[in-house]
């Protein structure tokens, strides 16, 4: 007969489970687990890591390319105003060709268009964001006829004719205003109205969501301690509407990065001759470029195309990363 099995009752269960596996189990945040399940997901990694080099291409391209308003009057055929070349000026040095007329670089535009573009879109996001979340929680929490004033608030402003009023509010603001001139002026002009104007599409989701957390039991917790409501807005509620306010920031970015574009090609964007990749879809068909050389139309608008479609990648693949439920 085989002996009694010893117990050791005052052992740590650490020490029974190291004992047992030789190794210790290792716990994981909610994080990391959000991040493992993104890894899994190729189609969101691949849209991050264009995202990524968008960025990188955003911070150090401009200093790596052309000047991109310098003219190249020698690579242009003075008899059709098209570039030398049966490929647009393409050539070791202007891998992208050149412009139609101008003779500008086509890849210096592109890159310092996709700073213009990236910071413009990211500021008016930040500011949409920010506004967005506050009175998104305000309202959610405290609900009554401060919801009803908010979520009234939130309507009017879903219902502005926001493209009419760019346009207008550009025509009326002079050259130089609030310490600002040129396309300093031109680009705070740009955050402040898709930013300002944005944010009800945030606040929406971030009120639905606290209306949801309000009625948790932490919050009754809270409550029942004597938290006010100022600590339970941003210590009990906030960090767990920072997922939700994540993803729909990475949806929102190329909604702005899209009306920035559109706001440029009618003339109300970056002052030329800065490039932005709606300015330079402007140029080309307000100009006749696109009859001239096609490229110099198709590339901008692959820019603007592929920047939006990683940023929506990334966006729905860290949505059912932070919430698997909501890809059921």
């Amino acid at each position: 007969m085989s002996a009694p099995l010893e117990m050791t009752p005052d052992a740590a269960p650490e020490a029974v489970l190291e004992g047992a596996g030789g190794a210790v189990i290792e716990g994981r945040s909610l994080g990391r687990i959000a991040w493992l399940r993104l890894r899994r997901d190729k189609v969101a990694m691949a849209g991050l890591v264009i995202v990524a080099l968008l960025i990188l291409v955003a911070i150090f391209g401009p200093f790596l390319v052309q000047n991109p308003t310098v003219y190249h009057a020698n690579l242009i055929n003075p008899t059709f105003s098209r570039p030398n070349g049966p490929l647009g000026g393409i050539s070791l040095a202007h891998p992208f060709g050149v412009e139609p007329v101008t003779g500008r670089d086509v890849l210096s535009r592109v890159v310092n268009g996709a700073r213009v573009s990236l910071l413009i879109a990211f500021l008016a996001t930040a500011l949409a964001v920010s506004i967005g979340v506050v009175m998104g929680v305000i309202a959610g929490y405290f609900g009554g006829w401060v919801d009803a004033v908010i979520a009234r608030v939130m309507d009017v402003f879903l219902a502005f004719p926001l493209l009419v009023f760019a346009i207008a509010l550009v025509g009326v603001i002079p050259s130089s205003a609030f310490g600002l001139n040129g396309n300093s002026l031109r680009i705070g002009l740009l955050v402040f109205v898709i930013g300002f104007f944005a944010w009800p599409y945030m606040g929406r989701i971030i009120r639905g969501q606290t209306l949801s957390l309000r009625e948790r039991e932490f919050v009754d917790a809270a409550r029942s301690i004597g938290a006010r409501g100022p600590y339970i807005l941003f210590r009990e509620l906030l960090p767990n509407l920072v997922a939700p306010i994540l993803v729909y920031s990475t949806l929102l970015i190329p909604t702005n990065i899209l009306f920035e574009a559109a706001l440029s090609y009618l003339g109300v964007g970056i002052i030329p001759p800065t490039p932005s990749w709606g300015g330079m879809l402007s140029d080309a068909v307000s100009q006749g470029f696109y009859s001239i050389d096609p490229m110099y139309m198709i590339i901008p608008g692959l820019a603007i195309f592929i920047t939006v479609l990683a940023f929506n990648l990334f966006g729905d693949g860290l949505r059912d990363a932070l919430d698997p439920r909501s890809s059921r």
